[in-house]
């Protein structure tokens, strides 16, 4: 009968609060939980910066050489040695993004990719394109002076031709060429590369060839030194885009023996530079099927 009497009131009584066993965590334990992680989660981009930077580094070092020479801020000499350190950068871009990721991946992290593959694409495509004026200046031979008549050159008058024009010509050491001077060696490679670059005849009076050739002239922007009808010689300057290089043109126009027709030569020499790269040979070629009216694309 005790335990009937007992107040109702130590039955209503709330719990007494149980101690937390679970130890406060440490200083270290913070700064784990809050530092990012490293592993599976998200990653460190440091990687994808710097060959990112390395790739848009590479193309903006090869603008500043080539808007550079063509302002006239350095030599043209400089301005390739820059377009070498743009050529480094671009394939450091590429094969440092390639470890990049590779090691990402030994460490079973996740490598940030964007940025990685903007710069490795940047720094590839920088370094083809600087290639393929390396596979070109292979393919063509290493002179600068291009003309239809190998025997008897167009002459400049209004215009200089560079003094060391004949200075580099190669062969000096080909048995074939023993004995030849720098103007036969000229000749004889010239002949073998451009075989098809010949005087051409065109049937208009000689006034008139250099009326044309004086207006296919304006058209691609050329700087008319001089155009003489009377005399049928026209010279003037094509300055390239890039490197903003000079070549002299001279084009030579006299009358066939029936005075029916004229005869065209024309000269395309760059004022700098060993090897064009073809770029004289491609400028005849056209100009002279523009102005015999044989060029499709005319």
């Amino acid at each position: 009968m005790q335990n009937d009497e007992q107040p109702q009131s130590n039955q209503n009584a709330a719990p007494a609060p149980v101690a937390d066993a679970t130890p406060a965590p440490t200083l270290a334990e913070e700064l784990t939980a809050v530092a990012p992680a490293t592993g599976s989660g998200t990653p460190s981009n440091w990687g994808g910066k710097l060959i990112f930077g390395l790739g848009l580094g590479s193309v903006l070092i090869a603008l500043f050489a080539g808007l550079g020479s063509g302002w006239g801020l350095w030599e043209f000499g400089f301005g390739f040695q820059l377009l070498m350190i743009a050529f480094g950068a671009g394939l450091l871009a590429v094969f440092g993004g390639l470890f990049v990721g590779w090691w990402a991946k030994r460490k079973g992290r996740k490598a940030a990719r964007p940025l990685r593959w903007a710069g490795m694409v940047l720094g590839g495509a920088l370094a083809l394109w600087l290639l393929s004026f390396v596979y070109t200046a292979r393919s063509v031979p290493a002179i600068h002076d291009i003309s239809t008549d190998l025997a008897d050159p167009p002459q400049f008058r209004m215009l200089a031709v560079r003094a060391d024009n004949l200075d580099q010509i190669p062969g000096e050491d080909d048995p074939e060429m023993k004995g030849m001077n720098p103007l036969q060696r000229w000749a004889a490679i010239h002949g073998k590369a451009y075989g098809d670059i010949r005087s051409v005849r065109i049937a208009m009076p000689v006034a008139e060839v250099i009326a044309k050739a004086e207006r296919l002239a304006k058209v691609r922007g050329w700087e008319i030194a001089v155009a003489d009808p009377i005399e049928g010689r026209m010279e003037a300057t094509d300055t390239t885009r890039f490197f903003r290089f000079k070549d002299d043109v001279v084009i030579r126009v006299r009358p066939t023996e029936d005075g029916t027709g004229s005869i065209v030569d024309m000269r395309s020499i760059s004022r700098v530079g060993v090897s064009d790269l073809g770029v004289n040979a491609k400028r005849v070629r056209s100009f002279i099927a523009d102005l015999a009216g044989t060029n499709p694309a005319g």
